[in-house]
């Protein structure tokens, strides 16, 4: 399954009263398709998934799928640290029309390599839509260990991993040792282009909201063999990559949209906005 090269891991616009905003996703939708997005990813970190519950997830799912019309990919995030509740959810959400489901690695209840396999597998078995696993070690605190995902990668419908470990090492061993038919994106928009050079198929990209033809742009000049091109574009957009996490995502990335005039409301309480030091920062960043 080929999802793209250029994937965005979309953000959840809000209203003025923290509820979903249907309209102004149509908005950034468009923005994303017009602006070199070949997938969207929903309901994942940058879309604060901790945040919405089960109905918003399915309800901007179903919504999406029908904007997007078969023209770009749509993954939607189904992981939770119980299996059971990660399994039920997946049977739902694949009744959205979705082209994939991408499923986290369990937070929180820090399960060894036995229980990643048993978790996976299982919600596997529940759906026949491809999987995209996620490696999340900063967030979920358990780093997946390369052997999991070889065995995981076996499996017919787990056919992708988003990977942001940041460990170009552990990478290289996964492209290494899974099929030509698995593929890996990097889940870090600075690894994108070193990720490219040992293997990976794109990237699952934050940025790509504010620079998504930029970073399709790199990305296809490496493919094309023009190699000191796409470094020089590397280094030129790294500030804007770096930019996007200068807070806890997806502050950054919620605030430059805004600015640039697509309106998706702010982020959901514990996450905050960025304060007025950190704002004139990225203003000077986007305006450069």
């Amino acid at each position: 399954m080929d999802f793209g090269r250029v994937l965005t891991a979309m953000v959840t616009p809000f209203d003025s009263m923290g509820r979903l905003d249907l309209k102004k996703t149509e908005k950034l939708v468009t923005h994303l398709i017009d602006n070199g997005s070949e997938g969207l990813v929903l309901g994942g970190t940058t879309g604060e998934s901790p945040t919405l519950t089960h109905d918003e997830k399915l309800q901007l799912f179903e919504y999406v799928v029908g904007l997007v019309d078969q023209e770009i990919s749509v993954i939607g995030g189904a992981g939770y640290n119980d299996t059971s509740a990660s399994a039920e959810f997946t049977k739902a959400a694949a009744n959205t029309g979705l082209d994939g489901i991408m499923l986290v690695t369990p937070y929180y209840n820090k399960p060894n390599p036995a229980g990643l396999y048993y978790h996976f597998s299982t919600i596997a078995r529940e759906t026949t839509l491809p999987i995209m696993l996620y490696n999340i070690p900063g967030r979920s605190v358990i780093n997946m260990p390369v052997d999991t995902t070889v065995e995981l990668s076996k499996i017919d419908n787990i056919v992708s991993i988003k990977d942001a470990s940041g460990d170009l090492h552990m990478m290289s061993d996964i492209i290494e040792q899974t099929s030509d038919d698995f593929s890996l994106y990097s889940g870090e928009d600075h690894l994108t282009l070193p990720s490219l050079a040992i293997g990976s198929h794109g990237v699952v990209s934050v940025a790509s909201h504010i620079i998504g033809n930029q970073m399709q742009e790199m990305t296809q000049a490496y493919l094309e063999g023009e190699v000191t091109k796409a470094a020089s574009l590397h280094r030129k957009w790294l500030p804007t990559m770096r930019a996007c996490f200068m807070a806890p995502s997806p502050a950054p990335v919620k605030a430059a949209l805004n600015y640039q005039g697509i309106d998706v409301g702010s982020v959901r309480g514990p996450l905050v906005d960025l304060s007025l030091e950190e704002f004139n920062q990225l203003k000077t960043i986007l305006d450069t």
